[in-house]
């Protein structure tokens, strides 16, 4: 396929489409779970679920899909991808009670983790080594784009449209992105190769469990029995897995791609930066309460981090291009660090225009971090195993995102207890416990500019595309 015979940027404009659902769908139903809780009847816990089946789901397929865009194509993987998620959407707007919201949540995730596999394999596959970090870049921004406008969007359309608008919006866009990308997205074959069902069912289980387990484990108690059955069976689905891909032809993950430095140090990388992204992001909305913002205030605080993304990740992406990612992600992360440390200094005095500061320089860290690390993963990775390098990829992400939020929480709540075990005020517990959150998360964003620094930088492997 050469590139002559197509315009790699109106291959990226459909790619872009399929990004920045996924995203203003996420950010507009965690605006509406208080409504949901009122429109069902229905309590907090069983809402969560809303949000708890898509990320597991989501999460447990990513590299099942994969495997499935390696073998029959990324651009026909990412159709099927913007079908279903569109499908599943419009029955999502004729939900009649929670039960419904949640299974059809389930099938929203099948197509949206159709979509996140694809993309990073879609842009690696079309663009050449020396425009990868800027075609990354642009498809970070527009991630970026979906968390900035999601919140005020899902405010409007709750407002004005009644709750089934969240979901019928989705239509509309999923059919022109599924146009757009048959006309401008090429084809290309995929490998004949049989696909590893056992496999790729040990692995959902795996991964599924355990997320189950890190998610709700502070909620159950970590030595409860129900955690303890989520851990045994993680460990029991991850022994047979391993067994199963040692054995069969062509297996679902290929264990020789941990052999490239640049790609394990790279995802080892993403895990760390997306659980310290996500325990800033989770915790700072309660901070922000306990100092007396407004929703309305907070919401503009909160965009503070995902808007300097939105202007950075490009740029990073151009640098990353001429200068690698080795020293650009180990900056990035290191200024993410310095970003968290800074968030510890914030007392009930500190104004919006401070907090919204060391925001926008985590936001910073963030987007000189990750493009250069998602296109040095990428390049590190053969052609024939770019669709599973981009699952697996996504699936760190996601399991980060989950890491973050578990154990923010789970070190805020129980800090939390310990001082007002001790009789502090409550003014002086709430920040004590959330500093120490945030110092955990400083932690892990300097083990990841270690893990950054590290690596092998790709573009120093002579030969290597």
């Amino acid at each position: 396929m050469s590139q002559k015979q197509y315009n790699k940027w109106l291959i990226l404009s459909a790619v872009v489409i399929g990004s920045i659902m996924g995203p203003i769908d996420g950010s507009i139903v965690n605006i509406a779970m208080p409504e949901f809780t009122k429109i069902f009847h229905t309590n907090i816990t069983t809402v969560s679920w809303v949000s708890m089946t898509y990320l597991l789901v989501l999460s447990s397929l990513m590299m099942t899909f994969g495997r499935l865009g390696d073998m029959l194509g990324y651009k026909k993987l990412y159709q099927y991808g913007l079908l279903t998620f569109s499908i599943s959407s419009a029955i999502l707007s004729l939900s009649v009670n929670i039960y419904m919201l949640i299974i059809m949540r389930a099938f929203q995730a099948i197509g949206a983790g159709m979509l996140m596999s694809m993309t990073s394999a879609i842009i690696t596959s079309v663009f050449p080594p020396n425009e990868r970090g800027k075609a990354l870049g642009i498809n970070a921004m527009s991630i970026s784009i979906g968390l900035a406008i999601g919140p005020t969007l899902g405010g409007f359309l709750l407002s004005n449209l009644g709750w089934q608008s969240i979901f019928y919006i989705n239509v509309p866009i999923g059919i022109i992105g599924y146009i757009w990308a048959h006309i401008v997205v090429p084809d290309n074959k995929g490998v004949p190769e049989k696909f590893d069902i056992y496999g790729s069912i040990s692995f959902f289980g795996f991964l599924a469990s355990l997320l189950l387990f890190i998610s709700e484990g502070g909620t159950w108690g970590w030595t409860s029995l129900p955690s303890i059955i989520s851990l045994l069976t993680s460990v029991t689905f991850l022994t047979i897995f391993v067994i199963i891909e040692n054995k069969v032809d062509f297996p679902m993950f290929d264990f020789s791609l941990l052999k490239i430095r640049s790609f394990t140090f790279g995802n080892i990388s993403t895990l760390l930066n997306f659980m310290s992204q996500n325990t800033m992001t989770f915790l700072t909305p309660f901070l922000l309460q306990h100092l007396g913002f407004t929703t309305e205030k907070a919401g503009i605080v909160m965009t503070s981090f995902p808007l300097v993304m939105f202007v950075v990740a490009p740029l990073s992406g151009i640098l990353a291009d001429r200068y690698g990612a080795q020293i650009l992600s180990t900056i990035g992360a290191l200024i993410s660090a310095t970003a968290l440390f800074l968030m510890v200094t914030l007392t009930e005095k500190s104004t919006m225009f401070s907090i919204m500061t060391h925001l926008a320089l985590f936001g910073v860290g963030n987007a000189i971090f990750q493009t250069p690390n998602n296109s040095a993963v990428m390049g590190s990775a053969p052609k024939n195993r770019l669709g599973v390098a981009s699952a697996f990829l996504a699936t760190m992400r996601n399991v980060g995102m989950v890491m973050g939020i578990a154990v923010g929480s789970a070190i805020f709540t129980n800090r939390l207890k310990v001082y007002q075990a001790l009789k502090f005020s409550s003014n002086t517990t709430f920040m004590m416990a959330i500093k120490e959150a945030y110092i955990a998360a400083g932690i892990f964003s300097l083990i990841c500019a270690f893990t950054s620094l590290v690596r092998n930088d790709v573009k120093l492997i002579k030969g290597k595309d």
